[in-house]
């Protein structure tokens, strides 16, 4: 069953937060010491401290980032299903199960990063949690049209996959789902429209747009 969130209220553009920044050394393996971390903000495994690899290119959502927007969605994700199509770290994916999402999927094509998220899913005995090494776009088209009540988008900035992954996900997330999506610059309703999917809640971070779409 649709689980909606708390308030429903029209969508509003939030103060803008400043986000905390994780440094990164192009060039250096996965296999040295961790770049940073961050951690899960609430749920059964609030506090849980989850590795950022010092990887060139991987940006993690900021906690505050997440602390938000699972304020937008209410919390409780209680039965949702959740496919976090370009994982990285699995912060996204792991706070949605932590909140008691049914079923999270977790897709990556970076084999170390794939590999970490499995280590994490094992310390933190998430059962709910699959790992999936692949392409995310490819992922949400092989998806059950229709099906998913939450896709986190956070593609790489430089990739110039934004049209292609929101139109993936516009057909994988159910009516009254929700796709959080991270770009580089603000999507606003004539680029949504188009796709069926409208603008639910929006704030500025840093250099970082957070984007709460909703299809109606």
């Amino acid at each position: 069953m649709k689980r909606t969130p708390k308030s429903a209220a029209p969508s509003v553009r939030a103060e803008p937060v400043e986000a905390p920044t994780v440094k990164k050394h192009a060039g250096r393996p996965l296999t040295g010491k961790p770049a940073g971390e961050v951690r899960i903000i609430g749920g059964q495994w609030k506090r849980s401290k989850l590795p950022v690899a010092d990887k060139p290119g991987l940006r993690p959502t900021p906690d505050r980032v997440r602390e938000t927007l699972f304020n937008w969605l209410g919390q409780d994700l209680t039965g949702w299903r959740c496919v976090d199509a370009f994982a990285g770290t699995g912060a996204l994916g792991f706070e949605a199960a932590s909140r008691g999402a049914k079923e999270v999927t977790l897709v990556e094509q970076d084999s170390a990063l794939v590999a970490q998220l499995k280590r994490i899913k094992e310390q933190l005995k998430a059962e709910a949690v699959q790992v999936q090494r692949g392409d995310g776009i490819g992922a949400l088209k092989q998806w059950l049209a229709a099906s998913a009540d939450l896709v986190f988008l956070d593609p790489p900035f430089d990739a110039n996959l934004f049209d292609a992954a929101l139109q993936a996900a516009a057909r994988a997330v159910a009516p009254g789902g929700y796709i959080y999506l991270e770009a580089p610059s603000a999507w606003g309703e004539e680029q949504l429209a188009p796709l069926g999917l409208t603008l639910y809640r929006h704030l500025k971070a840093g250099s970082v747009h957070a984007h709460l779409l909703r299809r109606p």
